[in-house]
């Protein structure tokens, strides 16, 4: 019998912490309950200890009885045999918030790396907020200017970590007023579907699906059907002009089909036997 691959959660940073933790109690759920061991990777902080410590006591206070943390400040640590074996040993690894970039610099490539995509094709469970958010998808977002129209250069790329193909993702999103930076990001690559994710909002994929859960909203940008665009005339700083771009907006509890570039509605979903939460694991 072949193995169901793992849940993302995806957090949009600034996640509840101290009410009903409605986010992460649903990380430890996904990871077993009371029988979850979480690993929290520290990897995007540059202040691991005191972060790492914050989560340790929040996912015990929930309730999870194995969590230890876990920080790669060099890659010689991300190819250590005890970095395979924290891996190895885990229901979730959780990413903090910092810095995606050392997140793809330290891990990249390394054995804890293809010991992740491993057992996430498994079924371990990864969960990243903010940075630990942006570096799931296959190219990320480094930096860019929040608050603005779509110009070009508002918003550098690089490399992910691949856990979620065709898709940019940003976090803290209507909060730090990230739209530009996201039409911006699509409008160079209209193949990859824009996630802009809320503070305290969260998508949990399984497959080619998704739910929203938490206290905000998703927006979903779709370029596949660009119709016109200057991106080709216009310099560094200028205004992009954008047209026949699809955006979906995705409260709690609505869904979204990734490879289908498509929302699921209620009504698509009743004639389904498939389970409310992580459909479609193809």
């Amino acid at each position: 019998m072949s193995k169901r691959p793992g849940k993302l959660v995806i957090i949009g940073g600034a996640e509840d912490k101290k009410g009903d933790m409605e986010i992460l109690r649903e990380v430890v759920r996904l990871a077993g309950g009371k029988h979850a061991r979480i690993v929290v990777m520290t990897v995007a902080t540059e202040l691991p200890i005191e972060v790492g410590a914050d989560y340790i006591e929040i996912f015990d206070q929930i309730g999870v009885a194995d969590v230890r943390m876990f920080d790669v400040s060099t890659r010689e640590a991300a190819n250590a045999n005890s970095a395979i074996k924290a891996v190895e040993d885990a229901t979730c690894v959780f990413f903090t918030g910092g810095d995606q970039v050392r997140v793809t610099k330290l891990l990249g490539g390394t054995r804890m790396d293809a010991a992740l995509h491993k057992r996430f094709e498994d079924g371990l469970v990864l969960a990243g907020t903010s940075a630990g958010a942006s570096m799931m998808s296959s190219t990320m977002i480094v930096s860019g200017i929040g608050e603005t129209n779509p110009k070009i250069g508002v918003v550098d790329m690089a490399p992910g970590m691949e856990f979620v193909p065709g898709v940019v993702i940003d976090q803290h999103f209507a909060q730090r007023g990230r739209y530009g930076r996201l039409f911006s990001a699509v409008a160079q690559y209209p193949h990859h579907l824009g996630l802009g994710i809320d503070e305290n909002t969260a998508i949990v994929v399984e497959g080619q699906a998704f739910e929203v859960i938490g206290a905000g909203a998703v927006s979903v940008i779709d370029a596949g059907r660009l119709s016109y665009t200057n991106l080709e005339q216009v310099r560094h700083g200028d205004d992009l002009a954008l047209c026949g771009v699809t955006v979906h907006i995705l409260p709690k509890g609505h869904r979204f089909h990734l490879r289908d570039r498509a929302p699921l509605l209620q009504q698509d979903t009743a004639n389904t036997s498939e389970p409310t939460r992580g459909v479609d694991n193809e």
